[in-house]
């Protein structure tokens, strides 16, 4: 491994590092650290520790964090399809601990791809609040919104612009905003080999402007006394301290202030940015990475002019014809009736809930415009795969349940049809946690997990 590492970068890291080069060197001959995160809106992390047939060890900065042997697959056991954990380096988990986020307010991840950072701020807020995630490739926005669905995550909406596209239109909207930022991956290079043959310095350079931009547009989407935390996952000082530096002398209306967890850290290599702070891999268990907490100064006339000019906007009421279709679903499927918090809004022949009072998208890429519940199709109502994650069970009519040693449980997940003694919908679940929708007719439960999803997970021995 060590001799695919570029030249340039390790005549730089040792500057850096001085007596420390050999042992940071030697990490490349171990294997990457691997770790999960639990999803706290489904399941505790103890009772998570006690269900998982494999050795969990917790991680000193994430109390939802665990690492587990490099030996086991807990991507291919079924927990994992029920959303039950996130598989997530252990560095990558400390930017999200330090921007603290609650429920009930208004957070952004500018760069939310393929969503572990995004799922770890979802299940702080456990469903409160507004999550307005963003990511610019098409295709990893794709791969977000499969994650977010997975998790349950209720209360999210899905961009794929460009910063400056939507910045203007959430001026000192947000209460805490994370930018993990795209990096030359530097620290990755254990973990991803193929990193290496990407890196220069040039592309560092590249990556150092980009940082810059999009930080300055989420400075104007902070609110006052709000919280921005900068992240990178490289080790030079270009997309590190330096782009800190610059971005605090072009804004004097934030400031740095300390990391949560920062005992678990080192401090920033400036003066200046030694409250920021580096995760090293020969000082902890996890990869490269870089974060600095940053805190947007009270502006009370900013404040106020904020509020007096936010006007949410009114979507359209939906055709009457279909509003019968999905009253109809909630009255045979669920044991109460649903509530709904916010507008029920029709894109095309799909049905979401968006958040109330949000602000104008026209001519913004939209990816999802928030809770996706299903899809009108010739005359019916079809409900989500999305929404069927965020379930329980004991809301429900009718469940088929299943325990996680059941053969019957392995031929749904691979999208075939299964006995059931129920007619219409029905919520599929494994020991309690649901999986996804089946329809049942004639002794036959009609399979609807999305093909997508579809492979042949491990069954317990």
């Amino acid at each position: 491994m060590m001799n695919v590492l570029p030249t340039e970068f390790l005549t730089e890291i040792k500057k850096e590092l001085n007596g420390s080069f050999d042992e940071f060197l030697a990490t490349y001959e171990q294997p990457a650290v691997k770790s999960l995160r639990t999803n706290i809106m489904k399941v505790s992390p103890k009772s998570l520790e006690n269900m998982i047939p494999f050795h969990f060890e917790p991680i000193p900065w994430c109390p939802d964090g665990f690492y587990f042997p490099v030996t086991t697959r807990p991507g291919k056991h079924v927990y994992h399809a029920a959303g039950l954990y996130y598989i997530q380096e252990a560095s990558a988990m400390a930017p999200v601990e330090a921007l603290q986020p609650k429920p009930s307010e208004k957070i952004l991840d500018m760069c939310a791809a393929p969503g572990g950072k995004t799922t770890q701020i979802a299940a702080k807020m456990n469903g409160e609040g507004i999550l307005v995630a963003n990511e610019v490739d098409g295709k990893r926005c794709k791969v977000l919104i499969s994650n977010l669905e997975r998790f349950g995550v209720t209360n999210a909406v899905v961009l794929n612009e460009q910063p400056h596209r939507f910045s203007e239109r959430f001026t000192a909207y947000f209460d805490r905003i994370l930018v993990d930022a795209p990096c030359s991956g530097e620290g990755m290079f254990r973990k991803d080999p193929e990193a290496c043959e990407h890196w220069s310095i040039k592309n560092s350079e590249k990556c150092a402007d980009l940082q810059q931009y999009i930080l300055t547009e989420a400075a104007k989407m902070l609110k006052p006394g709000g919280r921005l935390v900068y992240s990178t996952c490289t080790f030079n000082r270009r997309e590190n301290e330096y782009t800190l530096e610059n971005f605090l002398r072009n804004h004097p209306d934030f400031e740095l202030i300390e990391v949560p967890n920062h005992q678990h850290f080192q401090n920033g290599l400036t003066d200046s940015t030694a409250l920021a702070s580096r995760l090293w891999p020969h000082l902890l268990r996890g990869e490269g990475h870089f974060l600095a907490v940053l805190q947007k100064k009270q502006d009370i006339e900013e404040a106020k002019i904020d509020k007096k000019s936010k006007k949410g906007i009114k979507n359209a009421r939906i055709p009457k014809q279909i509003s019968a279709l999905f009253e109809a679903f909630i009255k045979d499927t669920f044991v109460e009736p649903m509530s709904f918090s916010g507008n029920l809004v029709l894109y095309g022949d799909h049905l979401y809930e968006t958040p109330l009072d949000f602000p104008n998208l026209d001519k913004c890429k939209v990816a999802q415009p928030g809770r996706y519940l299903g899809e009108i199709r010739k005359g019916r109502f079809l409900p989500s795969h999305a929404w069927a994650m965020a379930l329980q069970a004991n809301s429900i009519k009718q469940v088929q349940s299943y325990q996680n040693r059941d053969r019957e449980l392995y031929r749904f997940l691979q999208g075939e049809t299964v006995p059931t003694t129920h007619k219409g919908w029905t919520l599929v679940t494994v020991d309690g946690y649901a999986l996804g929708w089946g329809k049942g007719a004639a002794g036959i439960l009609k399979n609807h997990y999305p093909k997508w999803l579809r492979f042949a997970y491990d069954q317990p021995k």
